[in-house]
């Protein structure tokens, strides 16, 4: 659980110093919206990477695929339905995308909030028939205690579940509007990868 709470509290970290000008064009930001007092603020971002390889090995007592990326980097992958094993071949094109977001929202003190981590796992595979696809993501979800605010330094400190702490300075001040010592930041960072064969092979 730790381990989770440090990678959540590491992608806050990059959602909280993200300046505009700096951010790739591959990634897309969505300003702070100024909420109605009853209602917490939110803020997030994401980004989507595509990548285009080859099957590598298709291994069909294992019910595994081996991929191979364009830098020659090779990935193993379970398949739920070894029935559509017989539909990949070493060589078929296939085309990833990797999703990465992250996204915070701070629930006033007095709300209710309770710090802890929660996980959520989902996977999707196309029908049968239909060309072999997949795609798997992770959600965690971690509420944390703002323990001190220094808007000077531009920097907030947040006290997890296990009583560990992080301090994190942000680059745009505004990041810190509205913040308060012992406000709660329920932050959730999200990963998906959906992989499927390209029938285009471009």
């Amino acid at each position: 659980m730790t381990t989770r709470l440090t990678a959540v509290l590491i992608a806050s970290s990059m959602l909280l110093t993200q300046s505009p000008a700096f951010a790739q064009p591959t990634t897309t930001t969505a300003p702070a919206e100024k909420a109605p007092a009853e209602k917490p603020t939110g803020k997030g971002a994401a980004s989507v990477t595509k990548v285009r390889g080859t099957v590598a090995g298709v291994d069909k007592d294992a019910g595994t695929v081996t991929l191979r990326g364009p830098k020659g980097r090779t990935v193993t992958i379970e398949v739920k339905d070894k029935q559509k094993l017989d539909m990949i071949k070493v060589g078929d094109p296939v085309v990833a995308a990797y999703v990465e977001a992250v996204a915070f929202r701070v629930q006033k003190a007095g709300s209710g909030a309770t710090p802890g981590v929660t996980t959520q796992e989902t996977r999707i595979s196309s029908r049968p028939g239909e060309t072999p696809a997949g795609a798997v993501g992770r959600e965690v979800t971690a509420t944390v205690t703002i323990t001190a605010l220094d808007k000077k330094a531009r920097t907030v400190t947040v006290k997890g579940p296990q009583g560990g702490t992080e301090t994190i300075k942000a680059k745009d001040p505004k990041n810190l509007e509205g913040l308060k010592v012992g406000d709660m930041v329920e932050i959730t960072y999200t990963q998906a990868l959906a992989i499927s064969l390209d029938k285009s092979g471009k």
